[in-house]
């Protein structure tokens, strides 16, 4: 790296520094309809079976599929 790198740099990310950046005002209501434990657990299921299954399933067979056929 050359002496000059750093100032290239911070040149380039100085204006960046000085943006403003807009600040979100994010309000929110309570809910209608409070979740009941069997809402909460159809939901947590189903995202069980959508992503923890098959990863755990590609991981246990992996040694079939580093075997060359």
């Amino acid at each position: 790296m050359s002496v000059l790198t750093p100032l290239l740099l911070r040149g380039l990310t100085g204006s960046a520094r000085r943006l403003p950046v807009p600040c979100a005002r994010v309000h929110s209501k309570p809910p209608r309809e409070q979740l009941g434990t069997m809402d909460i657990a159809i939901g947590l299921t189903s995202c069980f079976v959508c992503f923890l299954l098959p990863s755990g399933w590609v991981l246990s067979h992996l040694e079939n599929y580093k075997k060359r056929e």
